[in-house]
């Protein structure tokens, strides 16, 4: 591994798609809302609206029919909680709690020495949970997990919670908007950078080294 450059995380974990997906009906609910009047209804119809247009666009491009339905579905629960709760605000509660969740389940997968990071690397890599049988790799993935804990889950909580709270609609709505790709982007450079500082130059790296066949060990 010496003489080959290590490639980044962000290669293997792959686009900005997703992310970039979910902050576009948030940005519709907004448009809608101020656009009526600060009508919940339209806010959250426009919302559900560039959802559906932006699945049907996704579908025509070969993008997964489920991952796309779990998407719409997110807008559609979000929209329900604010029509139901009668504040504008409200639409974004739901990604609120969400953040926390994730937040507190990375947390509790690094103390219990299955750092969420690792898991979802290695089912990228095809591992499963090979890596878990390197003490270096896992430390190193224990450590660029609090990164996400941090420095992705917990600043949103902030962010968002200080803005629902003090009834912020707008300014959500434009924090939805950069606490997605651009932070995700963000998270992974830092995230892969202590991961990588934390293994030393002779180690494999993420995919580690091929394990032995049993052809290839004596006597067996």
């Amino acid at each position: 591994m010496s003489g080959e450059p290590r490639e980044s995380l962000a290669q293997i974990l792959g686009g900005r798609r997703g992310a970039l997906d979910a902050s576009i009906p948030p940005v519709g609910f907004v448009v809608g809302w101020l656009a009526a009047g600060q009508s919940i209804a339209w806010g959250a119809g426009a919302a559900i609206a560039v959802a559906v247009a932006l699945g049907a666009y996704r579908i025509a491009r070969g993008g997964k029919v489920r991952a796309l339905v779990v998407s719409l579905a997110a807008v559609v629960a979000a929209a329900l909680i604010a029509l139901h709760t009668g504040r504008a605000q409200d639409f974004f509660l739901l990604q609120l709690m969400s953040n926390v969740a994730s937040a507190l389940l990375w947390a509790a997968s690094i103390v219990i020495r299955w750092p969420l990071l690792g898991v979802v690397v290695g089912l990228v890599l095809g591992q499963k949970t090979r890596w878990r049988r390197d003490p270096v790799l896992l430390k190193a993935y224990s450590r660029a997990s609090w990164v996400w804990v941090f420095g992705q889950y917990t600043l949103r909580v902030a962010v968002y919670g200080l803005l629902w709270w003090s009834g912020q609609v707008i300014a959500l709505g434009v924090a939805r908007t950069v606490l997605s790709w651009p932070l995700v982007a963000l998270t992974v450079a830092v995230s892969g950078w202590v991961l990588y500082r934390a293994l030393p130059p002779e180690h494999p790296g993420l995919r580690l080294a091929p394990e032995p066949s049993s052809d290839d060990v004596p006597g067996t």
